[in-house]
C-alpha cells in the first residue's frame, strides 16, 4: 500500500478541493489549458460548447467544460515557476491521490494528463516578428524550482545544460539551470502553426530576463550571452517566466506538457505591443482548434 500523505502535505479544504485551486477531483478534465492571466480563463471557456464547472481562488481561475465533444479544463496560474509547482502539484493529485484515502492510487487507476500553456513571451532573436507563435520544444529553466526535487537528472538534458553553463559562463551563485524536453506528440501536433525553439524561463520580469529600468545587471552581457547560445542547431527562441516547471514537473509525474508563446515583446529591436489581444485571441483559437478536432 502506498504512503500516507498527511494533512500537513496536501491540504484538502472541507468541501472536498484542493487547497489553492479549489477543484475537486471530479472537476478535472485530461486536457488541461494553463495561462497566467484569470481574465484568460475564463476568454477561453467562452469558447466551450457547455461548462459545467467555475472555480475562483486567489489568482487560480478555473473552467471545465466540453469543447467540440472533448472535455476540458482552463485554469490560471498567475506568475512565476512557484506558482507552478503549486498549480502542477495539485492538478497531479487531484488526478492520482484518493481524496478519501489521501493515498497514491495504485497504477493502473492513475491518470496522465495532456497540459498546454498558452502564454505571450519577449522573443530575443531578429528574426522572429511580433503575434509570432512559439512552442518550446525544450524548456529552460533558470528560477531553480526543479533542483529541489529527487531525480531531476532523469527528465533534464545535461548535455545542454553544461553547454549552456560553459558558453554563457553561468555565474555560480545564479540557480543551476536545467533544460527538459516539452511532449513530442505535442510539439509535432502544433509543428505546422508555431516556431520550434528554446523556451527559458526566469525568475522574474527584470532582472532576471536581462532588462534595466534603475537598477544595472551583474552583468552587462548577460542577455547578449543568451541571444548568442547555441546547441546541436537549438538557439534561445524566447523568454516568459512559467515553462520550465511546467515541463519539469509534468515529466517526473508522468503527464505531458507543451508550452506555446504568442510574441509580444522583440527584445532585439527593443520594441513591445501592449495591445497584444488580436495575438493572443489568435493563439487561443488556433490551441482549442487543434487540441479538439
Amino acid at each position: 500500500m502506498s504512503t500516507f500523505i498527511s494533512p500537513s502535505e496536501l491540504m484538502i479544504n472541507s468541501d472536498g478541493s484542493v487547497f489553492h485551486l479549489h477543484l475537486r477531483p471530479e472537476q478535472l478534465a485530461d486536457t488541461v489549458i494553463l495561462v497566467g492571466d484569470p481574465d484568460r480563463s475564463t476568454l477561453i471557456a467562452s469558447h466551450f460548447d457547455r461548462i459545467e464547472s467555475s472555480t475562483a481562488s486567489r489568482e487560480f481561475r478555473s473552467h471545465t467544460g466540453t469543447l467540440n465533444g472533448v472535455r476540458l479544463t482552463v485554469l490560471s496560474t498567475g506568475i512565476g515557476c512557484d506558482n507552478i509547482d503549486i498549480v502542477m502539484t495539485e492538478l497531479d493529485a487531484l488526478a492520482n491521490v484518493d481524496f478519501e484515502t489521501r493515498r497514491v492510487k495504485p497504477l493502473p487507476e492513475r491518470r496522465s494528463l495532456r497540459i498546454v500553456r498558452l502564454g505571450t513571451s519577449g522573443a530575443l532573436q531578429e528574426d522572429i516578428p511580433f503575434g509570432a507563435m512559439i512552442m518550446a520544444t525544450v524548456s529552460g529553466g533558470l528560477d531553480g524550482l526543479l533542483n529541489f526535487y529527487a531525480d531531476r537528472a532523469r527528465v533534464c538534458n545535461r548535455e545542454l545544460e553544461e553547454a549552456f553553463v560553459r558558453q554563457t559562463r553561468w555565474e555560480e551563485r545564479w540557480a543551476t539551470p536545467y533544460f527538459v524536453p516539452n511532449d513530442p506528440e505535442l510539439v509535432e501536433r502544433f509543428s505546422d502553426v508555431a516556431i520550434r525553439g528554446l523556451t527559458l524561463s526566469a525568475p522574474g520580469f527584470f532582472g532576471p530576463q536581462g532588462r534595466v529600468v534603475r537598477l544595472p545587471l551583474m552583468r552587462a552581457d548577460y542577455i547578449e550571452t543568451i541571444r548568442r547560445f547555441e546547441h546541436e542547431g537549438l538557439r534561445v527562441t524566447n523568454f516568459e517566466m512559467e515553462s520550465s516547471a511546467i515541463a519539469g514537473l509534468a515529466a517526473l509525474l508522468g503527464h505531458r506538457a507543451l508550452t506555446l508563446c504568442t510574441v509580444i515583446v522583440q527584445r532585439a529591436a527593443g520594441d513591445s505591443r501592449p495591445d497584444y489581444a488580436p495575438f493572443v485571441q489568435r493563439m487561443i483559437e488556433t490551441a482549442l482548434e487543434k487540441l479538439t478536432l
